[in-house]
């Protein structure tokens, strides 16, 4: 009989294995790198709440067939706290023997003691489960957006992720890029790159931070949500530390956005490979402040050799790039579920902060290494 069940330190090394095999597509044993971060993600982090925990679907052998991720994330609502829950991985293995038991951990998910249940990772699939389970879609928070910086090198790092061997032809693109970018005025428009001068707002200064300088501003940034984190003790810290390892992505950058009076307006939070993609995990800003703050990040990266960016939307972000020649695409969907109405309603109408830090992609599960 197969059953349900919190997650428990020795089944630590199963759930890695079912991580390699199905979202690393290795047959091979996991890393032991792999085992360790797993065991400190889901029971040892701080804020762990052993009534909100990850779940295991256990198979009539006796064996561990499925798993969600799980992680608390304490919250408030207009200054009352909420017990939240972060749903991550969702992995059930021998689907065709049991092709319930991925519905059957979201609904036991679903089912907890939580006042809100939220994933940003969500694909096609857990969508349809989440909806039939009274979830909720929140569109605004679902679109990555990509702003192209330099045109012929952005298409040939795509190539060159298939094909390495095209990399040998980045000096004819970046030669190229230099020169169209060099033939733009300050405050042209185009789809396929940026001036060379930059769009700085006159009237901001942007200012390279460290991780807490960066945590201080979070904050003052957030505090216009009426649902937003209210971090355990050294939660956020643990989560800015994990952040920050993201090798696939590249080095961290943390920038603050200040009026000339040296008043915070906002600040970004990205990682950038030289001559890649920067990923932004990270951007908050002032009611009214985000298409200022958004032309700072693009100035920013563009200026230190980012052939792009890329990144999650919110609702006022995603209204203030209208008309900055960005792009859409689904990759996968921010859901969320409540027995509150109301809460729902908070994210419905923009009122709810998820996403980045408040989510699932500050982990080291995504962009992170456990190779070596």
């Amino acid at each position: 009989m197969s059953d349900i069940r919190p997650l428990e330190n020795a089944d630590i090394p199963a759930v890695a294995g079912l991580f390699q095999k199905i979202f690393r597509n290795s047959n091979q044993a996991a890393p032991p790198a792999l085992v360790d971060y797993l065991r400190r993600l889901y029971l040892e982090a701080p804020g762990y709440d052993p009534e909100i925990a990850p779940l295991v679907h256990v198979n009539d052998s006796g064996c561990i067939s499925g798993f969600v991720g799980v992680n608390a994330l304490p919250m408030s609502y207009n200054g009352r706290r909420l017990r939240a829950a972060i749903c991550g991985s969702l992995m059930v293995e021998g689907r065709d023997s049991d092709p319930m038991a991925g519905a059957r951990l979201l609904k036991a998910f679903l089912a907890g003691p939580q006042d809100l249940s939220f994933s940003e990772t969500a694909s096609e699939v857990s969508t349809q489960m989440w909806t039939r389970l009274r979830g909720t879609v929140l569109p605004q928070y679902s679109l990555d957006w990509i702003r192209v910086l330099r045109p012929a090198s952005f298409a040939l790092d795509l190539v060159a992720r298939r094909i390495g061997p095209a990399r040998a032809l980045h000096p004819l693109a970046r030669a190229f890029d230099e020169r169209h970018r060099g033939k733009m005025r300050r405050g042209d428009l185009r789809w396929s790159a940026v001036p060379k001068e930059g769009n700085l707002p006159g009237t901001l200064q942007v200012e390279d931070v460290d991780a807490g300088s960066f945590a201080d501003l979070f904050a003052p940034l957030t505090r216009q949500y009426a649902v937003q984190p209210a971090w355990a003790e050294g939660q956020f810290a643990c989560i800015l530390r994990d952040a920050i390892e993201k090798p696939e992505f590249g080095e961290p950058r943390f920038v603050a956005v200040k009026t000339r009076t040296a008043a915070p307006v906002g600040a970004f939070f990205y990682h950038l490979k030289p001559g890649g993609t920067a990923r932004v995990l990270q951007l908050l800003s002032l009611p009214g402040q985000a298409g200022p703050v958004l032309d700072c990040l693009i100035d920013h990266a563009a200026a230190r050799g980012a052939v792009a960016v890329r990144g999650r939307t919110q609702p006022a972000l995603l209204e203030a790039m209208m008309g900055r020649r960005i792009g859409f695409v689904h990759a996968a969907s921010t859901v969320v579920h409540s027995r509150e109405e109301e809460l729902v309603d908070a994210f419905r109408h923009a009122r709810g902060f998820v996403n980045g830090l408040a989510g699932e992609h500050w982990s080291r599960l995504i962009g992170g290494s456990f190779d070596n």
